[in-house]
């Protein structure tokens, strides 16, 4: 069975000085704003969100939790797993475009040697659905045992 999961984003004025905001239907995400300047120019002060933060979210998210599949089927439970997935955006051409996201992971995983849990965190990396739709661009991973 299919699944489907919808978010909307609606966008007023010009691309540098408009605005916009994201929902999406489990309320996770409920008028948030985004800009230019939330986006490009990391704006301090100003509450918002842009595509590429949520696709840190999304991604850090998916993989964690594929770990946590991946470990269970070696026999392993986590205590934690924390992701950062960190999105980089730099100059593709005539504009900008996202050139790689890196996932830095620590995990607590009782019995678990250093090579096994590596192993499992490339598993878990290149399984992740959010991986398999991001694979166009590099996906890097430093995994280390807490």
């Amino acid at each position: 069975m299919a699944l489907h999961r919808k978010a909307t984003a609606a966008w007023s004025g010009t691309g540098k000085e408009g605005s916009g905001h994201i929902s999406s239907t489990s309320g996770a995400l409920n008028g948030i704003p985004h800009s230019f300047l939330t986006r490009f120019e990391n704006e301090d002060g100003k509450a918002g969100t842009n595509p590429e933060e949520l696709i840190a979210a999304a991604h850090a998210s998916c993989f964690t939790m594929k770990l946590s599949f991946v470990l269970g089927a070696a026999g392993f439970t986590a205590e934690k797993l924390e992701c950062t997935a960190t999105v980089t955006m730099d100059k593709v051409g005539a504009g900008m475009g996202v050139t790689g996201i890196h996932l830095e992971l620590v995990g607590a995983v009782p019995g678990i040697d250093a090579a096994r849990f590596q192993a499992c965190a490339e598993e878990a990396k290149t399984g992740c659905p959010i991986s398999q739709l991001l694979k166009s661009v590099p996906i890097t991973l430093s995994a280390k045992l807490a």
